[in-house]
């Protein structure tokens, strides 16, 4: 990731190559900022290998959707460089080398920390030589009865064509031998999805030894605190099964490999006359997307390496070996066992004072406005703000945006209530929301059958905006209801994200708000907002203005001072405007998660900017700007990253929070345990290189959600 910055930086164009990390390079570096918490042992041990499922199942993302689209490049023989002035080939090439070298470390923390820490809290990875004759008896058994019903061998010869692999399916890769003519063939047979990836063989001891109603499931987790867990895993158990599936063939070899596909959807905006319909074609299509990385196990034949790589048409660089298990993500699982003594300690969610034992949620909110910091605070306050608008005869309509509701969707089972309540419902429900879409079709016609308005907003744009309107009548007149938000309307993910609403009856947010519907349902594109600033019309413009400002400040003398804190980092006119910032003498603090393509502590042009990234318990992903000294500051919160396609490609908000009392809530829970964190912080520099602080001897250890964690417990 190193690169050449020039001595003087101060004489080039602020679009020069030299002043920009490459996208792609920072997304992975936040990767190993993930795996470094796997590594590490601040966390108890189940935390840590959550860490490493969640290392995998992002690399699976960023396959599917960026080197996926590297790869359309190619084809296209597009020639255009990145900001950083790679070519699409010449990032590839970076890509490989510095996965490979993820991959490595994963595999030395997999088999040399983790699974001998797991054995020793009782929790066994087991392989089927390691297996006693009994239990070898019951496994297969449980074979028999449950996997081999449900798997199909697909041989590969001149009578059957090479068999189409579903995108991150895990398969295995058999050569087998006719011993009577001592021809060798090669089948794949699908590792089925549909049971469990570890087969616990405590559960199917006790299963074998008890028929009573009530045992154990086979491939269940037995709960009981202080068991013994072991786990066999289900590719394994088939692979040393497989003379039921080949009978009278001498097996040979047999690898595991796994398939990732391109993912992403591509809609044009002349064939959205339908966009359910066109949707609905693409997710089917999606399926069939072509292949960009095939895992295999490091013991695999080289020749059936080869088949896999001519039958997939893809290059030997796109060919990733696993010194372990194939599919990390699939820990998630054993992450998630009942053994509270390697798990983070419960985390009781706050509910704010404002809302406490309050019958009306409607009067609160008319006391004051509400902040509520999730997941320190309960998301149970806006589920009942919405249980209240869906039951209350007062209210006339309720009004909402939709992109990620999760599995079990509370938020629309809330509007589909209010809708057979004769609500006036209207709903906003992104289906291009990636890898949700065919969920998000689901919730759209279920709200319809109830009556609900619902929308889908435009073929090239997403609505990734986070807003819900309550229209109530209050005597002789009408009254908005407003919540505002960073994060999606998902209790699930409000338990994991850090996100930030607002709830609030301010008359100009609530005018604002009203506006942005009738657009996103009507044909409205004039609008002149009062406090919310609205992409793409002019959430860009707003924020490249309150840059400006603060550089002028700072060019006159005065203090100036800009708190950034985001997912993203990407949209080249605004890191430009932070440059100009910088080099007029404003100090500029960007928290962001993830990818930075601004290169911090550049001598003349952004030496008065430090870039740190926060990875913790939590996943970082409140959206808050700070722009002036202390003390004169403007408050915003966001749905948008500072990326082009949250700026310019989807319907994203900014709003104010005008309030002293909830500006000090942020002061207290965002801005100031950021500053301090000095154990889950990592510092970027000028190379794009990241670099965890570290308190000093004498300097208590601080971790920004633990403070904030501690806070809350204390004013709880």
């Amino acid at each position: 990731m190193t690169k050449t910055i020039p001595e003087s930086p101060v004489d080039l164009t602020l679009t020069h190559a030299s002043l920009y990390v490459n996208r792609e390079m920072s997304w992975l570096a936040f990767n190993s900022r993930v795996l470094a918490e796997a590594q590490s042992t601040h966390w108890p041990l189940l935390e840590r290998v959550k860490f490493l499922a969640i290392h995998a199942s992002n690399l699976d993302e960023f396959f599917m959707i960026r080197v996926s689209g590297l790869h359309e490049q190619l084809e296209a023989s597009v020639a255009e460089t990145s900001p950083d002035g790679l070519s699409p080939r010449e990032q590839l090439t970076q890509i490989g080398k510095a996965i490979r070298k993820q991959l490595q470390d994963v595999s030395t923390l997999w088999s040399d920390t983790l699974l001998p820490a797991l054995e020793d809290a009782h929790i066994r990875l087991r392989d089927w030589a390691s297996l006693d004759e009994d239990t070898i008896h019951v496994a297969r058994q449980y074979f028999r009865r449950s996997v081999f019903p449900v798997l199909t061998p697909l041989a590969v010869d001149p009578g059957h064509p090479f068999p189409f692999l579903s995108n991150l399916s895990l398969s295995l890769a058999v050569e087998a031998r006719d011993p009577h003519t001592g021809e060798r063939k090669f089948a794949r047979v699908k590792v089925p999805e549909t049971l469990p990836r570890f087969i616990s063989l405590s559960g199917l001891s006790v299963e074998a030894a008890s028929a009573k109603d009530g045992a154990p499931k086979a491939g269940t987790v037995k709960v009981s605190e202080g068991s013994r867990y072991d786990f066999l895993p289900l590719e394994q158990l088939i692979a040393s099964n497989l003379e039921s599936l080949f009978p009278g063939m001498e097996i040979l070899a047999c690898s595991p490999f796994r398939v990732t596909r391109d993912m992403d959807i591509d809609i044009l905006e002349d064939e959205a006359h339908d966009l359910l319909s066109v949707v609905d074609r693409e997710i089917r299509r999606r399926r069939f997307g072509a292949c960009v990385r095939l895992e295999v196990d490091a013991s695999i034949p080289e020749h059936i390496r080869r088949l896999l790589v001519e039958k997939l048409e893809i290059d030997d660089e796109d060919v990733y070996e696993s010194g372990g298990l194939v599919g990390l993500g699939a820990l998630m699982s054993l992450a998630s066992l009942p053994c509270h003594e390697l798990r983070d300690a419960p985390n009781t969610p706050r509910i704010p004072s404002a809302l406490q034992d309050v019958e009306d949620s409607f009067a609160a909110i008319r006391a004051g406005d509400i902040l509520l910091h999730h997941p320190y605070d309960s998301f149970s306050p806006v589920l009942e703000f919405l249980r209240r608008a869906a039951d209350d005869p007062q209210v006339l309509a309720i009004k909402m945006t939709l992109y990620r509701a999760g599995a079990d969707a509370e938020v629309v089972r809330l509007l589909i209530r209010a809708a057979e309540n004769q609500k006036q419902v209207a709903v906003s429900v992104e289906i291009k929301a990636r890898f949700d879409e065919e969920k998000n079709i689901a919730f759209a016609r279920a709200l319809e059958r109830a009556g609900a308005h619902v929308f889908f907003g435009h073929a090239v744009s997403k609505t990734h905006a986070k807003v819900a309107l309550v229209v109530r009548r209050e005597g002789d007149s009408l009254r908005r209801y407003v919540h505002l938000s960073t994060g999606n309307y998902n209790a699930g993910t409000a338990r994991l994200y850090t996100d930030i609403g607002l709830l609030t009856v301010d008359p100009d947010l609530g005018e604002d708000v009203a506006e942005l519907f009738n657009s996103l349902s009507g044909f409205s594109k004039e609008s002149r907002p009062r406090k919310l600033a609205v992409a793409p019309a002019n959430l860009a413009r707003s924020l490249a203005a309150k840059i400006e400002e603060q550089a002028e400040l700072a060019r006159k003398g005065k203090p100036a001072r800009i708190f950034a804190k985001m997912n993203a980092l990407v949209e080249g006119p605004l890191i430009q405007e932070l440059y100009r910032a910088s080099m007029a003498g404003v100090s500029i603090d960007l928290c962001i998660r993830g990818v930075c393509c601004l290169r911090p502590g550049l001598p003349g042009i952004s030496e008065n900017i430090r870039v740190f990234s926060i990875v913790g318990r939590y996943l970082e992903h409140e959206r808050v700007f700070i722009f002036g000294p202390h003390g004169n500051e403007s408050f915003f919160l966001s749905s948008a990253d500072w990326m082009p396609r949250n700026l310019h490609r989807r319907v994203e908000i900014l709003f104010p929070v005008e309030t002293e009392s909830l500006r000090e809530q942020i002061r207290r829970e965002v801005i100031a345990p950021a500053l301090l964190d000095n154990t889950r912080a990592y510092d970027m520099n000028v190379e794009g290189e990241y670099h965890r602080r570290s308190c000093g001897p004498n300097e208590p250890a601080h971790s920004a959600q633990h403070l904030v964690m501690e806070q809350v417990a204390r004013g709880r």
